[in-house]
């Protein structure tokens, strides 16, 4: 029997069990607002003040639909709250970051390389996560999924900064805009901005040329013409011209050399956009010299420096209507270099796990985390939980569900699939008298987690259209197929615990 042909018969219009992945359900997203876990509140907290949370699951727990919903929750709070929004930045696009780390810093095995990611890495590349957004609303170039959370208005609001702001969203620009793009941007966002910081280089290069010429065309003059008097007046003039053009050349040169070097400790220090000296450079040539020189750009492995962004980033989205910063982290086993290997997540993730960075004023960080890295942290010494201090960071050992959870979820899907006029169906009107609620209930209490009961009724219905001939339709499928089924999925579960078969 053809599954549609089965699901038609109970009013659905498609297969509610069909979808795995959170981000790619289109079932989910028309249900996210009414099935949330238990612990979602205390994993969202507040907006302001900001809290942070931890959270481990299992693989298909329901991590990334909690995010979503995160996401969700927090549009309507900026749509509720116009002038206290909190600004969302997503930390879960980790390929690029760790592909352009380990160019940069490749040492031995994956291993060795993630073990060199610290703390500096991980807030250059969330503000990497949130600079180039920002800017494309003020440049009006809407590529990025986040852009939506600047209005229309923010091109005008832009002009309207006090000079010191406009100041400190170019230093942001020159460090986190997209690294094949930046110095291009870089002049763009100054006349967006309509700021007044003049770089002299360009300008002292021309004034050479001109200096230079001119001496040049002194000397063949003089050369050519031998002027018969007045010779001290000549070479006074000559050497004047001389040295006007040294003078202004060696200011020439000490400016260069300066912003070189700067750009030369970003393109070193910043390992996680791997962008060239000469690119952060052209950037810098949209500053005056002084105002790059006392920035305090990250040009050093001190994490204060990258503190002092974050409270950049905050004073330049305030005039937008922003008073505080969420950032998301999620899909930390996704990455290729990482590649689901506990000791390399441990090592790209503890580093985040510091007390300092959990609990800056106004900016709250949601960890969502494989619940292997649980074993992991329950081995650690006193000294690391001193530092990280996981007893202030709203801890969610672990992202469980029961039968009952699971069945309410599963239930909500199925309703969310109903055509238009169809009845009310309950999830056991699919299966013969001998399977009761308490019966599915106590099958789905087995999966533990959203995915797995997924997968259990979506092989049931699966297994039963199998067994079923299109012309004899059996409309309920028997008690022997679930329990088949059940058998099936707990012993797959139990190899993946195993590591002996893949999900």
């Amino acid at each position: 029997m053809n599954i549609a042909t089965f699901l038609g018969h109970f009013g659905l219009t498609e297969n509610p069990f069909r979808a795995e992945e959170a981000r790619n359900d289109s079932v989910f997203r028309r249900i996210e607002s009414k099935c949330r876990h238990p612990d979602f509140d205390k994993i969202v907290g507040d907006f302001e003040p900001s809290s942070t949370s931890v959270v481990f699951g299992e693989r298909g727990s329901g991590k990334t639909a909690i995010r979503l919903q995160i996401e969700r929750t927090l549009a309507e709070h900026n749509i509720a709250n116009p002038t206290q929004r909190c600004l969302p930045i997503i930390y879960d696009e980790l390929n690029p970051v760790l592909d352009r780390f380990s160019r940069k810093v490749r040492r031995g095995t994956p291993l060795e390389t993630i073990r060199r990611f610290a703390l500096v890495d991980h807030i250059d590349a969330i503000m990497n996560a949130a600079v180039p957004w920002m800017v494309d609303r003020i440049l009006t170039e809407l590529r990025s999924r986040e852009s939506n959370h600047f209005d229309e208005q923010a091109p005008a609001r832009a002009k309207r900064l006090d000079l010191p702001t406009k100041r400190e969203l170019m230093t942001l620009q020159i460090c986190y805009d997209r690294p094949e793009a930046a110095d291009a941007r870089s002049g763009r966002l100054k006349r967006a901005l309509r700021l007044r910081s003049n770089n002299m280089i360009r300008p002292l290069k021309w004034v050479i040329a001109g200096l230079a010429a001119a001496t040049l065309a002194l000397i063949l003059f003089y050369l050519l013409s031998s002027p018969a008097q007045s010779i001290w007046l000549w070479n006074t003039l000559i050497v004047l011209m001389l040295l006007g053009t040294a003078a202004v050349l060696g200011r020439l040169i000490w400016m260069w050399l300066q912003t070189h070097r700067l750009a030369a400790d970003l393109a070193k220090r910043m390992r996680v956009l791997d962008r060239s000296a000469a690119s952060f450079r052209e950037s810098l040539l949209a500053l005056s010299t002084r105002d790059a020189m006392v920035a305090d750009l990250p040009r050093s492995d001190d994490d204060d420096l990258r503190y002092a962004m974050f409270s950049r980033l905050l004073r330049v989205i305030r005039p937008f209507g922003f008073r505080s910063i969420m950032i998301l982290i999620d899909r930390v086993d996704e990455p290729t270099l990482i590649s689901g290997e506990p000791e390399r997540m441990r090592a790209f993730v503890w580093p985040l796990l510091n007390n300092k960075f959990l609990q800056q004023d106004h900016i709250s960080v949601k960890l969502l985390l494989p619940l292997e890295l649980r074993h992991l942290l329950h081995r650690e010494t006193a000294e690391f939980f001193r530092e990280a201090r996981m007893d202030k960071q709203n801890l969610i050992e672990r992202l469980s569900w029961t039968g009952a959870m699971l069945y309410d979820l599963c239930a909500a899907r199925l309703t969310a699939c109903l055509g238009d006029g169809a009845p009310p169906v309950s999830l056991a009107d699919m299966f013969d008298e001998s399977v009761t609620a308490k019966v599915l209930i106590g099958a789905l209490d087995e999966m533990q987690q959203p995915r797995d009961a997924f997968k259990l009724l979506y092989q049931v219905i699966q297994e039963h259209c199998a067994n079923v001939p299109e012309e004899k339709p059996q409309w309920q499928v028997p008690q022997s197929i679930l329990d088949s089924v059940r058998r099936d999925q707990v012993g797959r579960m139990h190899g993946m615990l195993r590591g002996h078969r893949a999900a």
